[in-house]
């Protein structure tokens, strides 16, 4: 299982107060299956369930707030 980390800065500000990442398709391979985690007060990740938008060869992760963590994915 491969890994991208990723930080609050990362994320844009979208409608509705909302926080979007985003990344290419290429960047995670397409069709593999996704786990984000946010990483806790303690330095612990604990696994989430965003909203994930697919366009085009863009997939988007939205939440309500910008937080650090990963994404966890097959190759």
């Amino acid at each position: 299982m491969s890994q991208k980390n990723f930080n609050k800065e990362d994320f844009t500000k979208i409608k509705d107060g909302e926080y979007q990442l985003e990344y290419t398709i290429s960047e995670i391979v397409k069709g593999a299956d996704l786990i984000v985690e946010r990483m806790t007060e303690n330095g612990n990740y604990e696994m989430i369930q965003p909203q994930l938008r697919k366009s085009n060869d863009k997939i988007s992760i939205i939440w309500d707030s910008p937080f650090d963590g990963r994404i966890l994915f097959d190759v």
